[in-house]
């Protein structure tokens, strides 16, 4: 449902229907400097990952340079980006292909 409204001094309609949410990523990319031990346990604490799931993204960072670890809303891969920059990951947000 659309709500739209008349504002009398502006003489226009408004839409004031929300956007539909749109899907972004947290992609943690591999560094030099994080032993692999470290990221597995980072995405088991923070995320809540099985050591199995947490293991096989830690090695797509490791093999294919970078990996997905988290999809969602804007403002929440933001938060979970900041997090992984406060545990010393390079991570970055993306909008995802649709």
């Amino acid at each position: 449902m659309m709500a739209r409204i008349a504002h009398p001094e502006l003489d226009e309609i408004v839409d004031l229907s929300a956007a539909p949410l749109e899907p972004w990523q947290v992609v943690v990319w591999n560094d030099p400097v994080n032993l692999m031990s470290y990221v597995v346990r980072v995405f088991r604490t923070y995320f809540g990952y099985s050591l199995d799931h947490a293991t096989a993204l830690m090695l797509a960072v490791h093999n294919e340079g970078h990996a997905i670890v988290a999809t969602g809303p804007r403002e929440t891969m933001e938060v979970h980006a900041q997090a992984m920059h406060d545990f010393g990951l390079w991570a970055t947000v993306r909008k995802a292909p649709l």
